[in-house]
């Protein structure tokens, strides 16, 4: 499938070029889920309940075509297609988290129709990390949902590698957290912080380096 034609708003505004690569809908969810790292589309797919897989093939090649993400073939056995984001394309990391800073609010009581990913809560609790200035090393998140771990270090270069991956850490993290997404949605809305969440038992830390030292003695 080829890329559509370049659409333009045609006006000369940073706002205005920005939102003439990122401004349709999904692009920016795909890049929330390539901050990730390498993913095969297949992977993508799924991880973005509702997306059509037209419209996500489309996407794709227009993030391709602007710059943003590349496409490259592993090497055996794995042998498969994968998606990964250029350093311009890492650089939306502060827009994606100034703009879920913003919607917090918007999410209220969750919905029937709602899906949800545990690794959707990474990029609030990296934030509520950095307040806390606890945003060092490697952090393993274990929700209800499902794991996820946090490159802290990583999040602070958009040359360095991925953001966050999914399932548990894939060495020794410097910190464990243990908590529910209730209290995840709370740190994301700024009602509570990282460290009073800690004090009061709503998130559980174990571990022995920096971000778990910081969030102990916070």
């Amino acid at each position: 499938m080829s890329p559509r034609p370049r659409r333009s708003y045609d006006q000369y505004c940073s706002a205005a070029r920005a939102l003439d690569a990122v401004g349709d809908r999904w692009t920016l969810l795909i890049v929330r889920e390539l901050l990730a790292g390498p993913r095969r589309y297949t992977d993508l797919h799924a991880d973005l309940p509702g997306v059509s897989t037209d419209v996500l093939a489309s996407r794709l090649k227009d993030m391709e075509r602007d710059g943003l993400a590349t496409r490259r073939r592993l090497p055996p056995p794995g042998a498969a297609y994968v998606y990964e984001l250029t350093a311009r394309g890492r650089g939306l990391l502060p827009v994606l988290e100034a703009l879920g800073a913003w919607g917090a609010g918007e999410l209220g009581e969750r919905r029937p129709t709602d899906a949800v990913r545990a690794h959707w809560f990474a990029l609030p609790l990296l934030r509520a990390l950095r307040e806390a200035g606890a945003a060092q090393g490697l952090v393993e998140v274990r929700l209800e949902e499902g794991d996820f771990h946090l490159h802290a270090d990583a999040a602070a270069d958009p040359a360095e590698g991925p953001v966050y991956g999914e399932g548990a850490a894939p060495g020794e993290p410097g910190a464990r957290l243990v908590l529910d997404a209730a209290t995840c949605v709370a740190l994301g809305r700024g009602e509570i912080g990282l460290p009073e969440a800690v004090r009061g038992g709503r998130v559980r830390v174990t571990g022995d380096g920096p971000a778990a030292k910081a969030l102990r003695e916070g």
